[in-house]
């Protein structure tokens, strides 16, 4: 559990973040948004204290994490940014044991480490491990970026924009990989994003920033359905609102019958992340599957009905 405790920061006169109060549960996905200079990736950096609060406090299980060093701190939170971070003169493995290294473990662990990770965001270790960085496309660098951070383990993953250089389809997929990761070892994740569509698929609850301030903390429907404040309404939308709702259901609850060729859709792919594929794939319809089993298919004219009212 991350405590934020009326926590604020000013640099000179300017007050970045403004008595923000906020608690993050365990094993959840908090995403914070707001516009450009709101505070969110100012308070982000303060929970591995790469910023120091002028006031307030953060504590991180119950303990206040200016009682321990700072890199102490650190190596118990993954870190993720945009444009993945990777050190681009060390291979894939290099890249990727990098804390668990510093951290002490016998490199045969470090070894089953990177394998095991690079297995699970499908990067075939064998073809993977020692390449460069140079060498792998956008989407595969940030996943890389992504399993470094969770290498040693960690409880806590903070992600700053992650997924923001990359195209929309891959986006997508980088976003499926995160759930699909943070179900699977519980991590409890903040993450900072300017895309109000990122927020929804991936947030279990929503923090939204305005001006150094938290405006409203919710889950991602209640956001959608009754916003605080002005500022959050028109964040929201009021056009197009129904539409980002379709991120909130997922496709294997909405499967018709019928044939479809092409990449089958995983069952726990929202709607939005199937539309925004098959539009960007020029495809009518795609197979959809649940634990490597085909259980029908989903089509772009259903899920354009189901974004003129979605349920």
């Amino acid at each position: 559990m991350i405590e934020i405790d009326s926590v604020s920061k000013v640099f000179s006169s300017f007050t970045a973040v403004d008595k923000v109060s906020l608690t993050i549960e365990r094993h959840s996905i908090c995403a914070l948004v707001g516009t450009s200079g709101s505070g969110k990736t100012t308070l982000l950096r303060m929970v591995n204290r790469l910023v120091e609060p002028t006031s307030g406090q953060i504590r991180v299980d119950g303990e206040d994490i200016t009682a321990m060093p700072a890199y102490t701190l650190r190596r118990r939170m993954g870190y993720v940014i945009q444009g993945h971070g990777l050190f681009p003169h060390w291979s894939i493995a290099r890249n990727i044991g990098t804390v668990p290294s510093l951290l002490g473990w016998e490199q045969k662990a470090i070894d089953r480490r990177v394998d095991e990770l690079l297995e699970m965001f499908q990067l075939d270790p064998a073809r993977f491990r020692e390449r460069m960085p140079h060498e792998l496309s956008g989407g595969q660098r940030q996943r890389v970026g992504v399993a470094r951070a969770l290498a040693a383990e960690p409880r806590i993953l903070l992600m700053d924009e992650p997924f923001g250089a990359l195209d929309p389809v891959t986006r997508g997929r980088a976003q499926e990989d995160l759930r699909r990761i943070q179900q699977r070892f519980g991590t409890t994740i903040l993450l900072v994003t300017h895309d109000l569509e990122e927020a929804i698929s991936l947030g279990d609850r929503i923090a939204v920033m305005d001006k150094g301030r938290l405006v409203q903390h919710a889950r991602p429907a209640e956001l959608l359905g009754a916003p605080a404040t002005e500022f959050v309404a028109e964040l929201v939308g009021t056009t197009d609102r129904a539409f980002r709702l379709l991120s909130l259901s997922r496709i294997g609850d909405h499967v018709e019958p019928g044939p479809a060729s092409g990449e089958a859709f995983d069952a726990e792919m929202s709607l939005r992340t199937a539309y925004s594929e098959l539009l960007w794939s020029g495809r009518d319809a795609a197979p959809v599957q649940r634990d490597g089993r085909v259980i029908g298919i989903v089509t772009l004219a259903g899920l354009g009905r189901l974004a003129s009212r979605p349920s």
